[in-house]
């Protein structure tokens, strides 16, 4: 250590030292590009594919942008650096990091918190991992000399009326019992629309959530292999994932560049790029564009899910959390907005191909990757390359993400109880694997949309908003004591980077992004529906089963400290 150096700061203590000796025995990143690229890889993902330009799309092209950029510079930035912060302060994972807020010594309230993060990674690791088996499925149906979703009609997942490119069906219309001798003409679904829900999740032999059906076995093991892909990459730690996502973060932004020259070069480009960046400003004066908003930038960000919490735990004490928060951040807004011009290029050409209007071809959430694109690059020259090329890419963009929310589970219960587990770590990460694989196969089964939907809308839902704004009131008035929390706080982001967080943060972390969060929580409840697929609404049990699912991740965090607080005070002890 340089001279000038030891004059600020005091010669380590033993426990200091102890705490050193335990960050080597965790594993480190080797260097910082693997930390980096890491944390990108986990933030780039599926939802910048096809997420962000469905809700673009729903409100009003560049009028989304406006407010998505508000909530990326007013609740995305200032969490992603506390989350960074705080693991890299601490060292350890997502429950024992919270050790760090010293005003709740005594009370282990804080640790409460980080299980509900890792709860939040937990459900969501089970489901995500569905949308790679779905990639896998069609990765490898890609292999053929046709590809099944533009094959001959005549297959059994067509209905009668089938066409390759899309399917009509002439009504005659019925005027006061006779046949009026004009026949309307209406669209139906495209083959690639029949070949996702009759050939691949065969949703079309359930009744619904109630009704599973049978299990889907050719799904199963590509669920399996993507569970294995995990566990093997997850087995060393670090050590292995870090080398893994050198490619796994970098292959995407390739395959979207090719993607998005070849796309600007076909017929009706323009129509959806117009489509994407055109505002329709009286969009900005409805709550809806804002909610979906900030639940964007948390879905793609990754803040309060606990990856980020975990990467920095593995970081060297000094690493410079500013610039990489700035780095990540910032490059993932552009990314999402990059990706909605590679998708929106290849809409307006299915727009043109098609002769429907641009809002007409979107589908909501897997629809655009697995129906959409299918048949958009049907339409490109060698469209089994291309086919290949763009699932691999999902593949690549759904598997960084999964490493990061795994990781955050195995992580949180070695930190935890260390001497218990860390001697068996293979093992505990082929048990949570396994766990999460069996509980995933009642997504892969003839109703298992149903069941996929429920984790997607409720899984990282009130409960990932609700941990947000307490992680955010704990970094700013929970640190320390309530008069010199903030201050505290700058001052250990100080000891790690060499200078304090400047005034945007301190006013971001103080006042506004816990209102911002308030208000999208306030809102989304008044506002909730029952949730729906298609025409199919849910039953109430299945909506009551939801939002069970999504108050989980927080229920532990008031309850528990109520009773210790309650405790401490019968006790007569401190509760600062």
């Amino acid at each position: 250590m340089s001279k000038d150096k030891t004059t600020d700061i005091q010669t380590p203590t033993d426990h200091e030292l102890d705490e050193a000796e335990d960050r080597e025995e965790r594993g480190m990143w080797a260097n910082q590009a693997e930390f980096l690229l890491s944390c990108i890889g986990y933030c780039v993902g599926l939802g910048n594919v096809w997420r962000f330009p469905y809700l673009a799309y729903d409100n009003g092209g560049g009028s989304f942008i406006i407010p998505y950029l508000i909530m990326l510079t007013f609740c995305g930035i200032p969490l992603f650096m506390i989350e960074l912060a705080l693991g890299q302060f601490s060292g350890y994972g997502v429950i024992t990091a919270w050790r760090a807020s010293p005003i709740f010594k005594g009370i282990p309230f804080e640790r409460r918190i980080g299980y509900g993060m890792m709860v939040v990674s937990f459900l969501v690791a089970i489901y995500y991992n569905v949308i790679i088996a779905w990639s896998l499925f069609y990765m490898f149906a890609s292999f053929q000399s046709v590809l099944p979703w533009t094959s001959s009609c005549g297959k059994d997942w067509n209905v009668n009326s089938c066409d390759p490119i899309y399917t009509t069906t002439y009504l005659p219309d019925e005027i006061n019992g006779t046949f009026a001798s004009n026949i309307t003409k209406v669209k139906r679904i495209s083959s690639s629309e029949e070949y996702w829900r009759n050939r691949v999740l065969r949703i079309n032999k359930s009744e619904g959530i109630g009704d599973p059906g049978t299990v889907l076995w050719d799904l199963v093991l590509c669920l399996l292999l993507a569970w294995l892909i995990v566990f093997f990459c997850l087995i060393k730690g670090v050590k292995s994932s870090g080398k893994v996502v050198y490619f796994t973060a970098t292959f995407p932004y390739i395959i979207l560049i090719i993607l998005l020259v070849r796309g600007c070069t076909l017929d009706g480009a323009r129509r959806g790029i117009v489509f994407y960046v055109t505002p329709k400003w009286d969009k900005l004066r409805t709550a809806k564009v804002w909610k979906d908003a900030a639940t964007q930038i948390f879905y793609s960000l990754g803040t309060s899910f606990g990856g980020l919490l975990t990467f920095a735990s593995y970081n060297k004490f000094r690493n410079n959390i500013y610039r990489d928060t700035l780095i990540v951040a910032i490059g993932n807004c552009a990314t999402s907005v990059f990706a909605g011009f590679v998708i929106f290029s290849v809409i307006g050409h299915m727009a043109y191909k098609l002769n429907l209007n641009v809002e007409d071809v979107v589908n909501q959430g897997p629809g655009l990757a697995f129906i959409i694109y299918p048949e958009a690059v049907s339409l490109l020259p060698a469209p089994q390359l291309w086919s290949i090329l763009f699932f691999f890419m999902l593949l690549t963009l759904g598997l960084d993400s999964q490493f990061a929310m795994v990781e955050t589970v195995i992580t949180g219960f070695m930190d935890e109880f260390p001497k218990l587990l860390r001697p068996y770590k293979t093992l505990f990460t082929a048990g949570i694997c396994t766990v999460c694989f069996l509980m995933g196969i009642l997504m892969v089964t003839e109703g298992g949309l149903y069941w996929f939907e429920l984790y997607n809308w409720y899984s990282a839902y009130y409960g990932l908003l609700i941990n947000s704004l307490i992680l955010s009131i704990v970094a700013a008035w929970g640190y320390g004591n309530v008069e010199n929390a903030l201050s505290k706080n700058g001052n250990d982001i100080k000891m790690m980077i060499g200078f304090n967080p400047n005034w945007y943060f301190r006013i971001n972390w103080m006042f506004i992004t816990p209102g911002l969060l308030l208000f999208v929580i306030i809102y989304s409840g008044i506002n909730s529906v029952p949730i729906s697929v298609g025409g199919y609404v849910y039953p109430k049990w299945a909506d009551d089963l939801g939002l069970c699912m999504s108050v989980t991740c927080v229920a532990l965090i008031p309850i528990y400290m109520v009773y210790r607080i309650i405790r401490a005070r019968m006790q007569g002890e401190s509760i600062k």
